[in-house]
């Protein structure tokens, strides 16, 4: 099997899962999570993890994350979103469709002022700009950009990255200040009581449906094809099983180091060049989301926080982790990114298509 396959079941990431690389950045990544608990910074699982593993390899420690530990990771995450999925998601699904049509202008939006910003003041190339300028969807979009000539993916990836660094460690110190809640928890004696039969259920149909939207080339397959599976189940009584709270440390804990592995074979200097300009397209996608936030609040009864979280320009995943931490809806947190990354990989092709007609 490839690798670049949602769950890469194959000699060469079984023995990562093993190797030297990871074990250093389990090394790194649990001594950053305590201290962070220690002084009570919020999902310090999460920041711990992803600031000291992002210094590891800028200092180029040979620190590597395995994609099936990941692919795990984010597997147990679609399961535990699957917890808030039920019936009474149905009488919302009208609103939600007004509240993506809201998603689709505030990307057509954001890719055009952003872009525009990135070639006059930062002197992008523009096509660079407008892959730069797209609020998310990092992955795909470097796909999408390796087979765009003058488009310097380093300077992409590295915008993006600086961009999800500053997302996920600002908002969740916003929410943390401004938001008092308790995230939900699922009692010990529901955990045991449970049926493990359903969750061996639950898990082969995530893996089959993660399969099939892979090969659909669908992004996001490992969350949205485990939350579709989830929910089905879950909705029509087949199978249904709540995770342990528990296993969130773990996912903060991987997915945070997996950021900070995102930093491997970047430099000081390189980040450094792009971190002003990466900070203002960020904050301009911030104003805009907060003013999509606003308008959503016009046509759904949601809590601001979860309709900022929505449309945030942050990573799927990392998000999704957030909200759950947070007990922000997450299943409508979740199904809105992934209509997000829907959206970006359908828009900007058509941008570009328009710059090369107008060229």
């Amino acid at each position: 099997m490839q690798n670049n396959q949602a769950i890469p079941f194959n000699k060469e990431n079984f023995k990562l899962i093993f190797s030297k690389e990871f074990a250093l950045v389990i090394i790194v990544s649990i001594p950053s999570a305590f201290v962070a608990e220690f002084f009570n910074i919020p999902l310090a699982w999460f920041l711990g993890p992803m600031l000291a593993t992002s210094i590891a390899s800028l200092l180029g420690l040979n620190i590597k994350m395995p994609k099936l530990a990941l692919s795990t990771t984010l597997i147990l995450l679609g399961l535990y979103i699957g917890n808030y999925i039920d019936k009474s998601l149905f009488s919302q699904i009208n609103q939600w469709a007004w509240t993506s049509l809201i998603m689709l202008i505030y990307i057509i939006v954001s890719v055009l002022i952003v872009s525009k910003y990135l070639q006059i003041f930062s002197k992008y190339e523009r096509k660079t700009s407008i892959f730069s300028a797209a609020p998310g969807a990092l992955g795909p979009l470097m796909i999408l950009a390796e087979d765009e000539k003058k488009t310097d993916l380093s300077q992409v990836a590295t915008s993006h990255l600086i961009r999800l660094i500053i997302i996920i460690t600002v908002f969740p110190f916003i929410v943390d200040s401004f938001y008092n809640v308790e995230s939900a928890k699922i009692g010990e004696e529901i955990f045991k009581e449970q049926n493990i039969s359903h969750l061996i259920i639950l898990i082969i149909s995530s893996i089959i449906l993660i399969f099939l939207f892979d090969k659909l080339k669908i992004p996001a397959a490992l969350l949205s094809g485990t939350l579709l599976a989830s929910g089905i189940l879950q909705i029509s009584e087949i199978a249904s099983y709540k995770l342990s709270p528990n296993i969130i440390d773990y996912c903060l804990l991987i997915l945070g180091a997996s950021v900070g592995c995102r930093f491997a074979n970047k430099t000081f200097s390189e980040i450094a060049r792009n971190a002003w300009h990466s900070f203002i397209a960020t904050f301009l996608l911030v104003v805009l989301g907060l003013i999509a936030a606003f308008a959503a609040s016009c046509v759904i009864d949601k809590n601001f926080f979860t309709l900022i979280l929505s449309y945030c320009p942050g990573g799927i995943y990392e998000v999704a982790v957030i909200a759950i931490f947070f007990n922000l809806d997450p299943e409508f947190v979740s199904f809105h990114h992934i209509i997000r990354l829907l959206m970006i990989l359908f828009i900007v092709p058509l941008i570009l298509k328009f710059i090369e007609k107008k060229a």
